[in-house]
């Protein structure tokens, strides 16, 4: 399990993201870097690391599901990803 601090950083920085979307990509698009310079370096989309959404594991992420391989493992293996079963031949 991740630390709740670090959870709750990257929650932080996924608001500050979206709030500063709009202007990010008006100064973008004028090309005004002076401006752009200035906004909150945690506004930046480069910034954002996934996370699993269960234990906020910041490695092994899988995208298409949103959690980590291991929790992955755990769920397929209990049959609560639907669509999902353990391969055998």
């Amino acid at each position: 399990m991740a630390k709740e601090s670090m959870k709750a950083r990257e929650v932080k920085r996924a608001k500050l993201v979206a709030k500063f979307a709009a202007k990010r990509a008006a100064l973008k698009e004028a090309g005004d870097y002076a401006a752009l310079d200035k906004l909150p370096k945690n506004a930046s989309p480069v910034r954002l690391h996934n996370r699993c959404s269960l234990t906020g594991r910041p490695k092994g992420y899988m995208r298409a599901f949103g959690i980590s391989r291991i929790q992955f493992r755990e769920m397929a293996s209990n049959g609560l990803i639907p669509g999902v079963k353990k391969a055998s031949w």
